[in-house]
């Protein structure tokens, strides 16, 4: 396993950051300590999580994520130190998460005196904001129809971004997170905030995570160039666009218990017929590279220049295991190629 440094800050994470967004849904805790067991076992350090999961997320499960996580550290407090754990506080629109509120420095406050509670520990090593107070091409949606930029009030963004910023700072005083991040956010939400952090001497951003896969790679090279020249790791999130990279969604399947036979808020763009084509291509090129489609997604992310760690998730050991070796595997200049033809061919994000 290969590790890299998380931006500015002095961790070293694995190539590899296990997801954990269907724990508590469709993985049970006993799954996830199977997970936990054999991602270590392979090298892997970086886990990621959130006060919202699991997805799809609802009132009944809000949270379960993190308890299965603190159920696994309570019984494992030896490796604590040993993985760098990142969690998120949710925005704005969930109304039984604050009343819908928006991130503010007291939300942080509230959310990560829950989140530690659930976790089980003393300290988040990367604390992050999961989708940004305005409206935002994220989660799929992006310009045109995704939000209207003449539409925002800088000067009120950046009044609420001081704020959370505040929060932040007293977070990382207090020794409740030990760094912080941004996530689905854009090439201006990280300007905003590393020049506010000038403004206010403290801390700059360590990482940000967006989606990002052979099906919306929007984000290259514009806002992976930003990151790199800035010193913020990116790591993608969904690199199989929700599990459609791997294939088994193709002509309309919908194999039992998988993510698509639940209710989603968001990937379900994907299911039209250039994505579909897409991914048929890509299937190919895997068959005639001798590795699966996954691994061919997997792999391709790792080695996109600018990416820093890869954020993966299995609902099974054996999917995990296949997830997981494609790190190991380095596409060749023909594969890369081929891959960067179909991406010419079909437009990036859908």
């Amino acid at each position: 396993m290969k590790f890299n440094r998380l931006g500015n800050s002095d961790l070293q994470v694995s190539d590899v950051c296990l997801g954990t967004m269907t724990w508590g849904i469709q993985n049970t805790q006993q799954d996830a300590d199977e997970q936990m067991a054999f991602a270590l076992d392979k090298g892997v350090n970086f886990v990621d999580t959130a006060e919202m999961y699991p997805v799809p997320p609802n009132v009944d499960t809000y949270g379960d994520t993190e308890r299965i996580i603190g159920n696994w550290i309570s019984r494992n407090e030896s490796k604590r130190s040993d993985i760098v754990l990142m969690t998120k506080i949710a925005g704005s629109g969930l109304k039984y998460i604050r009343n819908a509120g928006p991130i503010t420095a007291d939300a942080i406050a509230n959310a990560l005196t829950y989140s530690l509670e659930r976790l089980k520990t003393d300290y988040i090593d990367v604390y992050q904001l999961h989708w940004p107070n305005r409206v935002t091409p994220h989660f799929g949606k992006h310009w045109p129809d995704g939000a209207d930029p003449t539409k925002t009030n800088r000067e009120k963004e950046l009044d609420g971004m001081r704020d959370i910023l505040l929060g932040i700072k007293r977070a990382l005083d207090e020794g409740k997170i030990r760094h912080w991040g941004l996530s689905d956010d854009t090439p201006w939400g990280i300007h905003a905030f590393l020049t506010l952090c000038k403004e206010l001497d403290m801390p700059l951003p360590v990482s940000i995570q967006n989606e990002f896969s052979l099906l919306h790679a929007k984000d290259w090279p514009y806002l992976i160039e930003m990151c790199e020249l800035e010193n913020i790791a990116y790591l993608p999130w969904s690199p199989l666009a929700t599990g459609m990279l791997s294939g088994k969604y193709q002509d309309g399947a919908r194999p039992e218990g998988s993510r698509w036979t639940l209710a989603q808020r968001m990937g379900l763009f994907r299911d039209k017929a250039p994505a579909q084509a897409a991914t048929a291509e890509y299937m190919k090129i895997a068959e005639n590279a001798g590795i699966t489609p996954s691994q061919l997604a997997l792999a391709w992310c790792k080695q996109v220049p600018g990416v820093t760690s890869t954020i993966i998730g299995a609902t099974t050991v054996p999917q995990l295991k296949e997830n997981i070796d494609a790190f190991d595997i380095s596409l060749s200049k023909e594969t890369l190629d081929d891959i960067h033809s179909v991406l010419r061919q079909y437009p990036l994000g859908f």
